[in-house]
């Protein structure tokens, strides 16, 4: 490790210094990493110089934020936006506690406090909250309402205005910072998104979600323990030919859970276009899925190609998000992967290309490929309307199958 950090003997040298401090706090900093030394140790050699000057008086956060506040005439609930709410205010100013990195960025950017007299007390910034750092996140963009019908979020039944929304910020904070110290992988919840597709979701709604699904699968952890390479060609078959039993959805959960993946149910929040997902916490695959087509034809679909994401791409990516009805996902070298997979997986290719419903699409061919091919109808069905675009043929396969979401009835409470 070479570290670039001197002593400083001139005004450009502190000035150098300066800026440099300021990248490091905008970017993470991992513990043990060369950032996080370079921080400390501009740290040291910034207050070193800055006491061994005489011609500027030294002054402290709170006094430069409160020269600010006489300035402007501004009072401690014009500080909520800076800082995040009253009682971190309130905290703040009475030294109690110390500013965060946002906090630093939010009164600097706001109120024009010069970034030099916000930092001079950097040796005592506060610990972050989540994965290194404290997470900056704008309140409003939430689905509140979403959250308060499902329970993760208590009503605020004597606030009111402002204060509702302060008490509503701090229960969204901690039930993330909850989850994430449960799940004990706070990173996986602001893990970068691969997207299937090109439409976007909605990144605060995709955040909950996350976290309820990290939630649940704590819940309802895996009886084995995951090896990577078990997933093969002969194991996904195995898989797909639990749906030709009535209980298929529970053997698939029961098959997955005995090899260490974990299969949560979590309906979809809003504007997020989610059929279901991949991820790691630590050394376990999460498979989630949304059943937002609740359809038994589609569960086997879209489970398979979350599988096919474990085996192949998590370790490229933690997370990874899929809305299995946009088209524009075509192309895509990893989601037509994951749709090869599941395909094959469910009906071999040679056995689809072989085989009379491809042109009869009746009830009698369509039984017979998938009694070759050991899957329930249904998903023969599916497969038949997928490939002629006509979703009306071979309904009848479809909806005696019935819905998949009495299978999690305990997940979906």
């Amino acid at each position: 490790m070479t570290l670039k950090v001197r002593v400083l003997k001139t005004d450009l040298d502190y000035e150098a210094a300066m800026q440099r401090m300021a990248e490091l706090m905008g970017s993470k900093r991992p513990r043990g990493s060369d950032e996080e030394a370079e921080f400390d140790l501009l740290r040291l050699v910034i207050s070193d110089y800055e006491s061994k000057r005489t011609d500027e008086p030294s002054i402290t956060a709170v006094q430069a934020i409160e020269f600010r506040m006489e300035q402007q005439k501004l009072s401690r609930k014009d500080l909520v936006q800076f800082i995040g709410s009253l009682s971190k205010v309130s905290e703040v100013m009475t030294g109690k506690r110390p500013l965060s990195i946002q906090m630093i960025r939010r009164l600097h950017k706001g109120l024009g406090i010069p970034a030099r007299a916000l930092i001079a007390e950097a040796s005592e910034l506060a610990s972050p909250d989540v994965d290194g750092e404290e997470a900056e996140y704008d309140f409003e963009r939430f689905p509140i309402k979403e959250m308060f019908d499902r329970g993760l979020l208590e009503r605020a039944e004597e606030a009111r205005g402002q204060d509702i929304r302060n008490q509503v910020a701090e229960q969204v904070k901690k039930f993330l910072a909850k989850v994430a110290a449960a799940a004990k992988e706070p990173a996986l919840l602001r893990a970068p998104l691969f997207q299937s597709g090109a439409r976007t979701m909605d990144e605060y709604a995709l955040l909950v979600w996350r976290a309820c699904v990290l939630q649940k699968a704590k819940l309802f952890p895996p009886s084995g323990t995951y090896r990577h390479g078990v997933i093969t060609h002969s194991w996904l078959r195995t898989l797909a030919q639990h749906s030709r039993h009535a209980e298929g959805p529970q053997l698939a959960r029961k098959y997955l859970a005995d090899h260490g993946i974990s299969l949560v149910v979590e309906p979809r929040f809003k504007r997020t276009y989610l059929d279901g997902a991949a991820m790691m916490a630590g050394k376990t695959p999460i498979i989630a899925l949304t059943l937002r087509h609740d359809r038994l034809d589609n569960f086997w679909f879209a489970l398979l190609h979350e599988v096919v994401h474990v085996q192949k791409h998590l370790t490229q990516h933690l997370f990874i998000a899929d809305n299995l009805d946009d088209k524009a996902r075509s192309g895509q070298v990893q989601e037509d992967e994951a749709d090869t997979g599941a395909q094959e997986a469910l009906i071999p290719q040679a056995m689809w290309m072989a085989s009379r419903v491809r042109e009869s699409h009746s009830a009698e061919d369509a039984i017979e490929l998938a009694r070759e091919a050991g899957v329930h109808p249904c998903i023969v069905a599916g497969r038949v309307r997928h490939m002629t675009g006509n979703w009306r043929l071979l309904s009848n396969f479809i909806t005696t199958a019935g819905s998949v979401k009495p299978y999690f009835e305990d997940q979906m409470q």
